[in-house]
């Protein structure tokens, strides 16, 4: 309505405060949700006014006030996405855009993210990312972009920035990059909600499936992952008869539906097929790790980065022996991107830890724990780096 996603944005904060205000005094309305439209309405109506601008535009608004909160179910009947998270999602992924503008003001604006979490997911700087993020509210304001759900023709354009929103939206509740608690579920099942919704609407893109299921499988492992505590419990070590295998079912189906689609395989279908070797080991030592080496060569081929290849390195030193992954790791020490990458030293720790350099593995996870953002991570760490130094 406002044309300025930044100002758009001002007004909801203002809506939202208004209404940590009143609603102690006046407890919460039946419908919260148009309480709070309304609100942020009207205050864009004195934005307006206070900005002298004509009076068509904030009758328009007043207008927009006054109407009954009701469904539109013509408009239902023509969106093809069928849900407002989503719906928000493909707008704000607008090709006048760079694609990591793109990713990263969605995800700040929409996805829950805080500025710090989106540039750890980038490896990149905070400032870059903040700049990422004023630039594109400049840039969408600038063209005038109507903020508004694109024709149906225009929604295959969008869809890689949208894939990725969702993808980075999960990883951040799979293994929280702050903060004190390892995961956030709440993250994790919104973004399956919007995979699974979006599996509906593009049915024949293999990518699709390819993200739901391995948002599936990696779900499944939630109740392993933590201890009573709250504490973090890596693969390996993890109870995999509290899997919830409803949800590896579900996962491997959304594979079999993007392999019947007969296209290349695409980096989530890759990393579904990589979660799909584990969800299959009823044991840890039944994993084919072979066979997931082979698929991050494959991943490294269609989607090349430092982090690929620093996974790749612990799928062959588990194939292969710890020195084989050591040789990869250490290839990347000199990668600008894993500078303060806190897995990088990590995983050095583990490989040293297993060929008996204990003393090497101590320094290793010591200085991965002074990189790690997230309270539990930083705890682990530290008790294995202690581990290291105990006869």
């Amino acid at each position: 309505m406002v044309r300025d996603v930044g100002l758009a944005e001002d007004l909801a904060q203002d809506a939202l405060v208004i209404a940590l205000e009143r609603w102690q005094e006046m407890g919460i309305p039946d419908k919260p949700g148009a309480w709070l439209m309304t609100t942020a309405k009207r205050r864009a109506i004195d934005h307006l006014r206070r900005n002298k601008l004509r009076d068509r535009k904030y009758e328009e608004l007043g207008w927009e006030i006054d109407r009954q909160h009701e469904p539109d179910w013509d408009e239902a009947l023509d969106d093809p996405v069928g849900d407002d998270l989503l719906r928000l999602i493909f707008t704000t992924c607008h090709p006048v855009l760079s694609a990591e503008a793109r990713v990263a003001l969605t995800l700040r604006l929409l996805g829950g993210l805080t500025t710090e979490e989106i540039a750890s997911a980038f490896l990149v700087p905070e400032p870059t990312v903040a700049q990422r993020i004023v630039r594109a509210k400049r840039t969408l304001a600038a063209a005038r972009v109507p903020f508004e759900l694109p024709p149906k023709n225009e929604l295959a354009a969008r869809l890689s920035s949208v894939l990725e929103v969702i993808y980075l939206m999960f990883n951040e509740g799979y293994a929280a990059s702050s903060g004190g608690s390892w995961i956030r579920p709440l993250l994790c099942d919104e973004a399956l909600r919007l995979g699974r919704i979006l599996a509906e609407i593009a049915p024949d893109e293999p990518e699709v499936h390819g993200l739901v299921a391995l948002m599936e499988i990696q779900s499944s492992r939630f109740r392993a992952r933590v201890s009573p505590s709250g504490e973090p419990i890596l693969l390996m070590d993890q109870n995999r008869s509290l899997w919830d295998h409803l949800l590896i079912r579900r996962g491997l189906a959304a594979i079999t539906r993007a392999e019947r689609l007969g296209k290349a395989f695409g980096p989530y279908l890759i990393q579904a097929s990589i979660a799909a070797c584990h969800a299959r080991a009823c044991a840890a030592s039944e994993t084919d790790w072979v066979r997931i080496s082979a698929l991050y060569d494959a991943l490294s081929q269609v989607a090349p980065s430092p982090v690929v290849e620093l996974n790749r390195a612990v799928a062959l030193s588990m194939a292969f022996g710890p020195e084989v992954g050591l040789e990869v790791a250490d290839s990347l020490m000199q990668e600008p991107s894993l500078k303060n990458y806190h897995l990088l030293p990590s995983v050095r720790g583990d490989f040293l830890m297993k060929l008996d350099r204990k003393q090497e593995a101590s320094i290793e996870f010591k200085r991965a724990a002074t990189l790690a953002r997230n309270e539990k991570e930083r705890e682990l760490l530290l008790r294995r780096a202690s581990d290291c130094t105990v006869e």
